[in-house]
């Protein structure tokens, strides 16, 4: 081919290839306007879209998407049916009925053969449930049934109707069959795809999967066989950026719809001293807040401390409480978003949390003239208090240790990776740490079970026990009579804060950050990312 020639057919590629280009682009952005997609970011992967495994918020949310429960909370956490449209329990409190909805299908997938799909039915449900207590699968979720049902409790009555029998009566059920572990699947899904269920998800909630780069991204599309009519979205996009600030950028820049939680750093700039938005960002972004049933504590577990050690002493441990100034820490560190903790582990938010001093103020020299008393100021040089915790609260920690340290506390701190912290929270090994509770459900009980005397490490990490909170305890929750159990919780409370295995921070409250294009959301104490009901404007 000569020069000439050579010439002009690189001229018409070239002009080929523009033209291509520009019409890729133009697709793109029709697409974009013609799809109404979802983005939100989470800052830890998510590990598997398996609901037995929905231990985390990053899987947890992933789930909320996929899969429905028999029963669900509405946005006052009251619990409503799901797939179940009633149900009803005996007097004794020891059978729960639960008449399903019909006509309910499953996600199209090849598991189901020729057909793609079925109805769901009642045998799904006990294959489902007793899923999670299979030995083999080795759910996290399997503490929830543990020694409350009783042998072959599940019963599918015929295709409609299921039945579930409880050892003893344990009130606050329904609220552990509204977690995500109790998800209902198809089992010619884990017959089909086995391990890789975990990311071949098969449910009936209101998105299906289109594709999951792990570690990168997470697509989602509707499920136009749902059974609800109140999906106004096409799809769901979860990014999985784990720096903050980067995603609060992104909010910014309209490249994400939807970030939750507060980013030490970053919060200044969004929020004003009063934990309000900053009029110059109120053109790009919303903010919602509202009570999250979380609680954010030190826990103590003397077992693995010294035996010498000043936190022995049940006084000294209460003057650690006293000696943190939680308010000045809240605004501080978190622009007053949440509630200083005062009272004990269950959380603003719940029916059983009052306000009736149980916990502890801030009292800086009572708290040294109890430690004088006790005979450690100076504090013994051989005793350092050693807090251990993540590098997302580093912060907190380095605050609650001046703290300490203005008292005459000799104190340091351990930064360790969260999946280590946690580890060494479940075999006992670390004495001092900062942790959370964020609640299963909505139930003072599910705080108090930290310290139930018979449960292990998780929930009961401080290895907490005493007699008289246990009886308490069984006593409350065989109750249907819920004043009668918040009454009980509150007297439980007050017992275990007189040993203190535990110094609450403050009680948390969501703040969730929107695009200004998203025109309707629902938010709930649980901080459970819905998207029924979720509008966007194009």
């Amino acid at each position: 081919m000569d020069t000439f020639l050579s010439s002009r057919f690189t001229y018409h590629l070239f002009t080929y290839s523009l033209f291509v280009l520009c019409l890729l682009q133009l697709c793109s952005c029709e697409e974009e306007v013609k799809y109404n997609v979802f983005k939100y970011n989470q800052t830890n992967p998510i590990t598997s879209l398996d609901p037995a495994f929905a231990k985390s918020q990053n899987n947890i949310w992933a789930c909320h998407h996929l899969y429905n429960t028999l029963v669900r909370f509405d946005s006052l956490l009251n619990i409503e049916g799901d797939l179940a449209k009633d149900y009803s329990i005996s007097e004794d409190g020891l059978i729960y009925t639960f008449n399903l909805r019909p006509n309910i299908l499953f996600h199209e997938n090849d598991c189901f053969g020729l057909s793609k799909t079925r109805t769901f039915n009642a045998h799904d449900v006990v294959y489902s449930l007793s899923r999670i207590q299979d030995g083999e699968i080795n759910s996290p979720g399997s503490w929830i049934f543990k020694d409350k049902i009783v042998k072959n409790g599940f019963q599918a009555i015929d295709s409609m109707t299921f039945k579930v029998e409880l050892k003893q009566a344990f009130a606050p059920f329904l609220g552990l069959l509204a977690m995500k572990y109790c998800s209902i699947i198809p089992k010619e899904a884990l017959e089909y795809y086995g391990a890789s269920f975990r990311n071949n998800p098969v449910g009936t909630g209101p998105m299906k999967l289109k594709k999951w780069l792990e570690n990168e991204a997470l697509f989602l599309t509707r499920n136009k066989t749902y059974f609800r009519n109140n999906i106004f979205i096409d799809g769901v996009k979860t990014s999985f950026i784990t720096d903050r600030k980067m995603a609060y950028l992104e909010l910014l820049n309209g490249n994400l719809d939807f970030v939750s939680g507060l980013e030490s750093s970053f919060i200044h700039r969004l929020l004003d001293e009063n934990g309000h938005l900053k009029e110059e960002n109120k053109r790009d972004i919303k903010l919602y807040k509202s009570p999250y049933l979380n609680t954010e504590y030190i826990g103590i577990n003397v077992d693995a401390l010294d035996k010498a050690s000043p936190l022995q002493k049940a006084e000294v441990r209460r003057a650690l409480n006293m000696a943190i100034n939680k308010s000045q820490l809240l605004e501080v560190l978190r622009n007053n978003v949440g509630i200083a903790a005062t009272e004990g582990i269950i959380p603003f938010g719940l029916p059983s949390f009052k306000l009736e001093g149980k916990g502890s103020s801030y009292k800086p020299k009572e708290a040294k003239e109890i430690l004088q008393n006790a005979g450690f100021l100076p504090w013994p040089s051989n005793q350092k208090v050693v807090v251990y915790t993540n590098a997302d609260y580093q912060d907190i920690i380095t605050y609650v240790g001046r703290q300490w340290q203005n008292i005459g506390i000799d104190v340091e701190i351990e930064i360790l990776e969260s999946s280590l912290l946690r580890a060494g929270m479940r075999s006992g090994e670390i004495g001092v740490f900062r942790a959370s509770w964020i609640a299963d459900y909505p139930d003072g009980e599910n705080f108090l079970c930290l310290f139930y005397g018979e449960n292990p490490a998780p929930p009961n990490y401080t290895r907490y026990k005493n007699n008289s909170f246990d009886q308490k305890y069984k006593a409350s929750i065989q109750s249907p009579d819920k004043d009668f159990r918040n009454a009980s919780y509150n007297e439980m409370e007050k017992i275990m804060l007189t040993s203190s295995p535990i110094i609450p921070l403050y009680y948390d409250q969501s703040s969730i950050f929107t695009s200004s294009r998203v025109e309707k959301i629902t938010t709930n104490a649980l901080n459970l990312l819905e998207i029924e009901g979720l509008k966007l404007s194009n």
